[in-house]
Order: structure tokens, then sequence, then C-alpha cells
């Protein structure tokens, strides 16, 4: 009786540890960007659908990030190794080997595709579909050890989920959404420069073609600077299609123009050279950024 006992509390554990491992997996952090921005997506369209509908949508938009995640870490397992920022991942530390990252990656693309396509709509699944293999076989296969440009166009599987949340609840693809995928889009390099010129000795490591490594300090600093100020333009795109109001004008701006001054003050700093606590800055405050222009969104439709 105590031996069943223990195996059963043995079993217990080790499902609750590998489950553990799984979401590890599905880069949880990224997540929870994508369950925001999808939910945007929903709640800002002009159509609305039950919350058992609207949540498991997101729940779908969720696991087709995880898959995508998954996969990710299934390629890149033996870069990871080299990298202090991921050696730490599920693969690398031996809690999972590569062969069931992949049957998991896949099986979860499966479900959070043909989920969406029974619960929502075609439109939605083919945008999940797009994302996940935009994600694995542009980015993370065919552009990251290419070109230092790998960023810029991967920033299009990160700046889908808004669209697909939009899609989901109206089953139409309009301007609206669109200025989402622009504002993500446009942010993402500017964010991931700064995280690479503080984290340029791990990329190092790993052979990985990263703005700081084939153009120099200065040229990364200076296209930081440059994408900081495309996002003036971008954020004023709601405000003129009328999708987004006076409050969201005004705010969206005060928090770009301060986003260009922390850029600024990186650029400005000696030349060739940069300080991490002000590149770290620029990446810390790029999240924070990115969170409440959404923020706005959601506070500009209820007034």
């Amino acid at each position: 009786m105590l031996y069943n006992q223990n195996k059963s509390e043995t079993l217990r554990f080790n499902f609750l540890a590998y489950s553990k491992v799984l979401l590890e997996l599905m880069k949880p952090r990224v997540m929870s960007l994508v369950i925001f921005t999808c939910a945007v997506g929903l709640l800002t369209s002009p159509t609305t659908i039950p919350l058992f509908d609207l949540l498991v949508g997101i729940l779908f938009v969720t696991l087709g990030a995880g898959a995508a995640g998954a996969l990710n870490m299934w390629y890149e397992a033996d870069l990871d190794k080299l990298m202090a920022r991921t050696c730490l991942r599920p693969i690398p530390t031996g809690k999972v080997n590569r062969e069931h990252a992949l049957v998991f990656g896949i099986l979860l693309s499966v479900i959070s595709i043909l989920g969406l396509y029974y619960f929502a709509n075609t439109l939605s699944a083919i945008l999940l579909f797009i994302t996940i293999s935009f994600y694995l076989f542009v980015y993370t296969i065919w552009l990251k050890n290419k070109t230092p440009q790998n960023i810029v166009i991967g920033g299009v599987a990160g700046a889908l989920p808004p669209v697909i949340g939009w899609t989901i609840a109206t089953n139409t693809l309009t301007f609206e959404p669109i200025t989402f995928f622009l504002i993500i889009f446009f942010w993402t390099p500017s964010h991931f420069w700064a995280l690479s010129l503080y984290r340029i000795d791990d990329y190092k490591k790993a052979n990985i073609p990263m703005l700081p490594i084939t153009n120099g300090i200065e040229e990364t600093k200076k296209n930081i600077f440059i994408y900081s100020l495309v996002m003036i333009p971008v954020v004023l795109i709601p405000y003129f299609i009328g999708f987004a109001g006076e409050f969201y004008l005004v705010i969206s701006l005060l928090l770009t123009f301060y986003y260009n001054l922390v850029c600024y003050k990186l650029l400005n700093f000696k030349k060739n050279k940069f300080e991490t606590d002000k590149a770290k800055k620029v990446f810390a405050y790029s999240i924070f950024y990115l969170f409440l222009l959404f923020v706005l969104f959601l506070i500009d439709k209820l007034i």
C-alpha cells in the first residue's frame, strides 16, 4: 500500500516537473506578450463575441506562439548551449531531448491551427499558420544566421498576433489591425538591437550576425535611434484613420518622444562605444513602451 502511494506521488511529481519543462519550451515570457496583444486585437474590434469564444481564441493563438517557441528551441539547441542568455533552456540543460521538443512543437502547431479553424474561422487559422511557419522557416532556419537584418524581417511573426485577434472576432482583414502590425513590426528592431549590444559576446560565441557584430557598435546605435524616430509616424496612423482618438494621440506621442530620448542618449555616448546601462534601459523601456501603447488602444476604446 505504501509502495503504491509512493509510486503515485512520484508519478505526480514527474508529471508536474515535465509539464513545467514543456512550458519553458513554449517561451512563456514571449507568450505573455502574445496573449496581451491578441486580446487587444479582439477587444478593440467592432464585433463583440461571447466570452467563451474570446478565451478559446486567445488560447489557440497562445498555443501557436508556444509551438513556434518550442520549434525554435529544437532547431537552435546547439546555439543555445553557447550563449549565457539561453544556456539554461530545457534542451541545453538536458531536461528534455530535441526529438521530444520537435514532436511537442509540431503537435502544438497542429492543435492550435485546427482549433482556431474549428472554433473561430479559416482566416485566423491561415494567419496563425503563416505566423508559425514564418518564425520557424524564414526567421529561425533561413535568416537568423544569414543577415543582420534577421530581426527586421523576422518581426513579421511577432507582429501578427493582434491581427489574428481582430480576425477571430470579425473574420475580416481591414486596415485597423494592420496598424497593430506596423507598430510591433517597426518597434522590433530597436528593441532587439539594444539587447544585442549588451549581449554582443553571446552572439559572437554563437556566430550569429547581429548588427553590432557585422556593422559595428556605432552603426547599431544609429539604427536604434532611426527606428525609434520611425515610431512617430507609425503611432500617428491609428489617429489619422479614425481608429483611435485624441487621448491615444497625445499619450502615444509622449511615450514615443521619451523612447526617442533614451535611444538618443544611447547614441550620444562615446563613438563606437556604448554604456551597458543605457542599452539595458532602451531594451527595458521598449517593452514597457509597447505594452502601454496597446493599453492605450483599450482605454481609447472605452472612452
